[in-house]
């Protein structure tokens, strides 16, 4: 009965949400989808305020006047989302479990959101960008402030059940003929991926802002930092970017394409912030992900092809302005309830560092310059006795935090944020993610186009789905480029080898016994060697190859039989 119900409250939605059917959207030629990770609706206000706070003649975000309505965001099995299904949900038009990337989730009967087909668990499901760069010709960008095979950026061109698999995520979106991508994460391009793209006309950069702002090419890899990038209340401008140039930068690349482009800009760290329960970076991140905003529908605008779509993924830590305790809010003025965040000069990661790289004897001088904060005894004695602090000058063996403080917490950075937090008038419900809806707001050339009122995460991608062309059509395109090996070459010698060690992949060799040809291909890459008559080339595919090690099955094109005949 409950499974009949929330069917039928899916039903209803997707009957009344929608201003315009997927199948009455007309195509356009380039389409940006903006992310804001982890973004709670309560954030929103809060950065206007701030930003109104800072400039009282700046009264509202670049979001404004497009917002339109809001999304459910969802797993397959479960009501507050992770960001590798729902991200993944966006770009697939299917929901799946948490930790999925790009990936058909297992049935979960009873604890099933909408459709969950069985038969393709743990299979990899084919991606927007995947649509729009094989069947329109379209090119790709991703930018992003946390490390490239991170969840959200992998959604759009990787795809594995466990996002904490990088090298894996990383090995496809290499090999998934990206032209631009600009954010995170120089440790997690090995040397022979890196040599993939520069011999593929990729010009790669590491740390290096002025070769970045100096390329003049149409496809470009940009990595800052060894993880992610810093936040932006952190950031050195002269060692990386920002997000709004990030975006220009890709903007300018991909627009180069007479076929058009698919860009995805995801304000990564926001997720993060809330986490931490950090309102300075969390707002500041907000604002800077805003003005990327900007830079997006500034060209759509003068481009007059281009649609914007700025949402979140789901939300993260309930965060609210106003909490339990502040007392007389109704009559505390804008300077009153935003001069204290707003002289937050430094994250709560930043301040750690400071912490752990000066003598103990600037403790009180940091917190004055980066935070305005005055320290207590109270916020004192916690600092000095978390195990976190390299230079409290008690002997870590004996410290003994009070941990019946509301401001205790084992990590440093924990206390950091906590003690921020109290000079703020915020409030959070939590440092996970939260079920709420999240907002949606889109720009369209032609406004009766527009997506309107209360989505389901999947509407929203089937809407950018025919925005492309493509909507109806991703079912047979996934079965195109990601059938299984046991199908395809049903009738023909297979062969599994094992991996040598953890860190090597199986190998599928296949053999035609009739005419002697062979295939040998490596999962999780574009490519396969035919041999024939002895001889071995190296072909390369449009789209990339995975395995799943829990059906010991290879996902790869359904005519690959032709290299064999």
């Amino acid at each position: 009965m409950k499974k009949t119900m929330l069917m039928s409250a899916f039903a209803i939605i997707s009957m009344l949400s929608f201003a315009i059917e997927p199948a009455k959207v007309k195509p356009v030629k380039n389409v940006i989808l903006m992310i804001t990770d982890g973004n709670s609706i309560g954030v929103l206000g809060a950065s206007r305020w701030l930003q109104y706070y800072r400039d009282p003649s700046i009264t509202s975000l670049n979001v404004d006047p497009w917002v339109s309505g809001t999304v459910i965001t969802c797993n397959s099995d479960a009501p507050i989302g992770d960001s590798a299904p729902t991200t993944s949900c966006y770009m697939t038009g299917h929901r799946s479990r948490a930790g999925y990337v790009a990936t058909f989730p297992p049935y979960k009967g009873k604890a099933n959101i909408g459709f969950v087909d069985s038969t393709r668990a743990y299979a990899p499901a084919a991606t927007l960008l995947e649509a729009a760069t094989q069947l329109k010709g379209k090119s790709a960008g991703l930018v992003f402030t946390c490390q490239f095979p991170h969840a959200t950026p992998a959604d759009c061109s990787a795809h594995y059940y466990n996002r904490s698999e990088y090298g894996i995520l990383a090995d496809q979106m290499v090999h998934n003929n990206l032209d631009v991508v600009i954010g995170g994460g120089t440790s997690y391009l090995n040397k022979p991926n890196e040599e993939y793209l520069k011999n593929h006309g990729v010009n790669v950069y590491r740390d290096d802002i002025a070769a970045m702002r100096k390329d003049k090419s149409n496809k470009m890899w940009a990595l800052f930092s060894p993880a992610d990038m810093d936040y932006d209340i952190d950031r050195n401008p002269n060692e990386q970017p920002s997000l709004a140039e990030m975006t220009e930068t890709a903007i300018s690349k991909l627009s180069k394409n007479k076929n058009g482009f698919f860009l995805m800009v995801e304000g990564s760290k926001v997720d993060w912030a809330a986490h931490a329960n950090d309102p300075g970076a969390l707002l500041n991140d907000f604002l800077a992900f805003d003005k990327a905003c900007g830079v997006a529908l500034d060209y759509a605008r003068k481009d007059g092809n281009t649609v914007v779509i700025i949402t979140s993924d789901h939300g993260n830590s309930g965060f609210t302005l106003g909490r339990y305790g502040l007392a007389d809010y109704s009559r505390l003025s804008v300077q009153q309830l935003f001069e204290t965040v707003s002289n937050f000069k430094l994250s709560g990661d930043g301040i750690e560092k400071k912490m752990n790289t000066l003598p103990f004897d600037s403790l009180k001088s940091i917190f004055k310059q980066y935070a305005s904060i005055d320290l207590s005894k109270e916020e004192i004695n916690l600092l000095v006795n978390n195990k976190g602090y390299k230079n409290s000058p008690i002997p870590e063996e004996l410290r003994t935090p009070d941990k019946e403080s509301p401001l205790y917490s084992s990590y440093l950075s924990g206390v950091i944020t906590k003690i921020l937090s109290a000079h703020t008038p915020f409030g959070w419900t939590s440092s996970g993610h939260t079920g709420e809806d999240v907002f949606l707001a889109c720009y369209h050339p032609n406004a009766s186009q527009r997506i309107m009122g209360v989505n389901t995460n999947v509407q929203l991608a089937e809407y950018m789905q025919a925005l492309f062309g493509v909507y109806g059509k991703m079912q047979q395109f996934n079965d195109q480029i990601f059938a299984r090996h046991a199908d395809v070459f049903k009738g023909y010698e297979i062969e599994i080898v094992k991996p040598e060690n953890k860190k090597s992949y199986p190998v599928l060799n296949v053999k035609n016994p009739t005419s002697g040809k062979r295939l040998t291909i490596r999962p999780f890459t574009n490519s396969i060697e035919v041999t024939t008559n002895g001889k071995t080339n190296v072909v390369e595919l449009p789209s990339v190859i995975t395995y799943v090690d829990r059906n010991n099955m290879f996902y790869l094109p359904a005519d690959l039989t032709k290299y064999l005949r």
